[in-house]
């Protein structure tokens, strides 16, 4: 703390508050006086990143950096001229605010001897003019309060010593007009290329390489890495066919430029190939590849494949400095040759259908491949019922039981056999036997058991296929097998791995910038809905761990190697499919009757989250119950069903709702919900549904003084292809709408390839949030993306056509593959799709063609994808425990002679005052939300407070930010952007 009445060329000020609402307000206030944001720092997301952690305070939950205009001399050509390069030596060193958010509300200083900082201002009057009831205690001195009511001066005299206010022009040149011309964006970009011109820097040297079995999603990571090493400066190759190109260098080191990966989004497997490489194991092979990365001047190497891959990359980096050593001893380079290649760089990318690296939710492919097996299923489904057979399933997995795992939820499975949770020798086949029966006297006519293809049983013999044909043919089943074999790795990467590998191939290029000699090889993963770095020499030993767990039939051990999300999720399926048979029964009080009711328009996933909480309910001894048609046919119809098992068992697949579902909310009849929640005597209710699903909530719970029967806990499953769900980045429904948007665009490209020069305005849904747009803008390469919370105006149009031309001039009509803009349904009520596409057209003169689509509800249909399906059932079990949890803590008076109370959730003391049975009672009406690496339940009361606009129906925090910002860069936005500036800048 500055002890001074006023401090003058302070580094930077730091302002501290608790509140988030205030922390948002002085980051609109310090916006307001010209200062701009340089850094946006979140601990939750970004704790693990160096740079933006980088100088940042331990206690600091969020910090947003804001740097006041620097005034310098600039050039003729609108440049900003260095200092230490500058004629006119005075120049202002601007100012930094650090805006700091953290748990505990700081202690005031409201003393004289608090510190006052007084910032430099050529605009006094416009101080005056912003805050007329300003302090002001000269002509050339005033003092105000930022929201936090911390006391800022502001001065016209450059020094203290100065004795007359200081003008702009004291520090630029008559050229000062040129920069006042461009826009911030514009600024950043036309220094983004003069960097790129200009810099005497020896360009930094990255290699991409694709190692193993091919996955889904290996060519938008290697599209992501090749230009965003190219948007900040590198030169970036590829290595064609594994460790084989890098053993034997020459054409197979093929330096890559902008327009070599375009189109790679959308095709499967690798374009830059794979193959098995022997040599590469012999040291005399590495030193080979050495030899071939340093004659390119490559000291990086970034490598997407799976555990092998990754094992022999940090191999290879561990030998390089001897394997340098000897091939200078070997005459093939110099001492001096070689001294700019000391250290190798390694960063690692998971590329695996089997989803097998420890420490990763999800690997590159695996949700693509999940994605095949579940079509087929689905597919098999039909023609097992028709003739009510049994289908025994074989899916890859050899070390890894995740597709098996996940495959059997979402395609609502009878049994599964995976590796990690090997079956008990000799005694498999009566559980097997038992629960397909059982099953089928519930009324199901087909039986479907997923086998991974490295199941075993205890003793560690092999559970194939075939062995769980025979059992299901004892039992008279007419059973057949299907082995989906490569089939898994093939089509083209789901929008979760385009969004993963995208993401993860950017973060992998800043990851060797960042890193230094001594920084451990980083392996980029994913946990939950947040990119992370984690060792990478770590995790493989983690992921061989559970092999050889295995192999020393160590089963707790391997399946407690997994992730939680993975050992979670086998426990729901145990609970909620093999111990249906009353094993998981509770005591006749701990037994509850749970409502589920659907609101808002209709998502893909309802039925399959409705399907698990009812199975999971029903294995437990609780009642569920569907509210029929939403609030409004409880209201007109009281109509509430008890579900039961064969009501639900096909309802995995299954779009739409089946329950029935409007727009209706709680409010339109509170009096008569609250009668039949009574009637019900029920003791929880989970909510299914978008904006109008919150809504409800709040509605519901703000109700519990006028009706007690509301106390009960209460939740929130976020289900909304918008996402506009405050207070969370995920929900329900989005995966799928973003899967029939990737299909969509890509036909939309295919028949624009065939005239070349084409583009194709897209609509999308979304409402008043844009990360619908924002996410599809990113995965398919879109040129522009139109969004509510970047307002549309003349001057983004008039750049956007520049830039369209800008890109089709590259082009030269070679390139096949048309040209997308993504425009959300809400992005302006004046610029409508329509308008976009005749402006475009009329601008382009007949250079390239314009055509509109909008998919409309088809976005809303069809069949849930296998993310959705998997994240339903996750997500509807932790609710039903959420509900269970909290009933645990209503204390029953019935002792007393009060048995209402267990109901009502309170009960009267001896003074007459009602004392609440549960503490803490606001918290038991919450929204199930993902937030970054976690899952948690958010209170609707402090949701609704704090992170909802409620006029524009979704969250305060716009948490697909950097999608947008990432979509720039690699669609060459920024690039082009700084080319059409640099343009104008010369013809002036």
């Amino acid at each position: 703390m500055v002890a001074s009445e006023s401090c003058y060329g302070v580094a930077f000020a730091s302002v501290v508050t608790a509140k988030e609402s205030l922390f948002r307000d002085a980051i609109h206030f310090y916006h307001s006086l010209g200062f701009s944001t340089v850094k946006d720092f979140d601990k939750f997301k970004h704790g693990q990143n160096l740079i933006l952690s980088s100088g940042t305070s331990q206690e600091s939950i969020k910090e947003v950096w804001l740097e006041a205009f620097k005034l310098s001399e600039i050039d003729a050509s609108g440049f900003r001229v260095p200092q230490q390069e500058a004629d006119n030596k005075q120049q202002s060193q601007g100012a930094l605010v650090k805006i700091r958010l953290v748990v505990t509300e700081p202690v005031k200083d409201d003393s004289a001897n608090a510190c006052v900082v007084t910032y430099f201002t050529t605009e006094l009057d416009e101080i005056l003019k912003k805050f007329p009831d300003c302090e002001k205690i000269s002509d050339e001195l005033v003092f105000i309060k930022d929201p936090l009511g911390n006391k800022l001066g502001f001065t016209s005299l450059a020094c203290i010593q100065d004795k007359e206010p200081t003008s702009k022009e004291t520090f630029l040149e008559s050229t000062a007009g040129n920069e006042s011309n461009l826009s911030g964006s514009s600024v950043e970009a036309v220094n983004l290329l003069k960097q790129s011109l200009n810099s005497t820097q020896k360009k930094k040297k990255i290699a991409v390489m694709t190692s193993g079995g091919d996955s889904p999603g290996m060519n938008a990571a290697v599209r992501a890495v090749v230009r965003t090493g190219i948007h900040y400066g590198c030169d970036v190759f590829a290595v064609y066919e594994g460790y084989e190109g890098l053993l034997k260098g020459g054409e197979y080191l093929k330096k890559m430029e902008w327009e070599d990966v375009r189109g790679f989004l959308s095709i499967g497997g690798t374009l830059i190939g794979t193959a098995r490489c022997l040599e590469f194991r012999e040291r005399w092979g590495r030193k080979q590849a050495a030899a071939n990365l340093i004659s390119e001047g490559i000291d990086a190497l970034i490598v997407c494949g799976g555990d092998g891959s990754l094992t022999g990359a940090d191999l290879f980096r561990s030998e390089w400095p001897s394997l340098v050593e000897e091939l200078v001893k070997d005459g093939k380079f110099t001492t001096e040759q070689v001294e700019p290649f000391k250290n190798l760089t390694i960063v690692g990318l998971v590329g695996s259908i089997d989803n097998d690296m420890a420490g990763t939710d999800s690997t590159i492919g695996a949700y693509s491949a999940l994605e095949r097996i579940c079509e087929m299923v689905d597919y098999i489904d039909a023609t097992a019922k028709s003739h009510s057979r049994a289908f025994v399933v074989e899916v890859m997995g050899r070390h890894c039981g995740w597709l098996a795992l996940m495959a059997g939820i979402a395609t609502g499975a009878d049994y599964i056999f995976i590796p990690e949770r090997a079956v008990p020798h000799g005694q498999w086949q009566e559980e097997l036997k038992e629960v397909c029966q059982r099953h089928r006297d519930k009324g199901r006519r087909n039986n479907t058991v997923i086998v991974a293809e490295g199941a075993l049983d205890d003793k560690l013999n092999p559970v194939t296929a075939n062995d769980v044909k025979d059992v299901l043919i004892e039992l008279g089943l007419d059973t057949k097998v299907t082995i989906l074999g490569h089939v898994q790795r093939g089509g083209t990467a789901v929008a979760h791995d385009r969004w993963l590998a995208t993401l993860q191939g950017v973060d992998s290029v800043k990851a060797v910038l960042e890193m230094t000699p001594e920084t451990p090889s980083p392996l980029i993963g994913i946990l939950e809905n947040k990119i992370i770095r984690m060792p990478l020499i770590e995790s493989v030993k983690l992921t061989k761990s559970v092999a050889a767990a295995i192999e020393s039939k160590d089963f707790d051990k391997a399946i407690s190697l997994r992730d939680t999300e993975f050992i979670e999720l086998y426990e729901n399926f145990l609970s909620t499919t093999v111990k249906d048979d009353g094993a998981e029964i509770l005591p006749v009080a701990e037994r509850l009757n749970i409502g589920i009711v659907h609101v808002g328009a209709p998502s893909a996933a309802l039925n399959a989250a409705t399907r698990a909480a009812t199975l999971y309910c029903i294995s437990h001894g609780h009642k569920p119950y569907a509210i029929l048609n939403g609030f409004s046919g409880l209201i007109q119809t009281g109509q509430i069903k008890e579900l039961d098992w064969i009501d639900v068992e096909n309802w995995h697949n299954k779009g739409g709702s089946e329950i029935g579902t409007n727009r209706s909310v709680a409010a339109d009849d509170m009096g008569t919900i609250a009668y039949y929640f009574q009637k019900a005597k029920l003791d929880g209710l989970i909510i299914l549904g978008g904006f109008e699903g919150f809504k409800s909530l709040k509605q519901l719970r703000d109700s519990r003084e006028q009706y007690p029967i509301f106390n009960i806990p209460m939740v929130l499953i976020p289900s909304t292809i918008s996402n506009n769900v405050p207070g969370t980045e995920y929900s329900l429904g989005v995966d799928t709408c973003l899967n029939s948007l990737v299909t969509y665009t890509d036909d939309i490209k295919q028949s624009a390839s065939a005239t070349r020069r084409r583009v194709f305005v897209v609509e999308v849904q979304g409402g008043h949030s844009g990360f619908v747009a924002s996410f599809t803008g990113l995965i398919t390469g879109a040129v522009a993306v139109y969004t509510p919370e970047d307002k549309i105006d003349l001057s983004t149009i008039r750049e956007d056509l520049a830039l369209l031309k800008e890109n089709f001039s590259h082009d030269k009509g070679e390139n096949r593959n048309g040209k997308l803009a993504i425009r959300n349904e809400q992005a302006s009520s004046v610029y409508t799709t329509e308008l976009l596409a005749d402006i475009i057209s009329e601008s382009s003169k007949g250079k390239f063609g314009v055509r509109t689509a909008i998919p409309g509800h088809v976005q809303q249909g069809g069949v849930p994808s296998s993310k959705d399906r998997v994240v339903a059932s996750r997500f509807a079990v932790k609710c039903i425990k959420f509900i269970e949890q909290w009933n645990s803590k209503n204390i029953s008076s019935e002792d007393d002679g009060d048995a209402d109370s267990k109901v009502l959730r309170f009960k009267y003391d001896a003074h007459g005052e009602k004392v609440p049975t549960v503490k803490h009672e606001d918290e038991s009406a919450a929204v199930i939300c993902v937030n970054g690496s976690k899952v948690s339940f958010k209170p609707i009361a402090h949701l609704w407070e704090s992170e909802t606009n409620v006029e524009l129906r979704k969250g305060e925090e716009v948490h697909w930010e950097e999608f947008t910002r990432i979509g720039d860069i690699l669609s060459g936005r920024l690039r082009l952007r700084a080319e059409v500036e640099a343009n104008k800048t010369a013809s002036r």
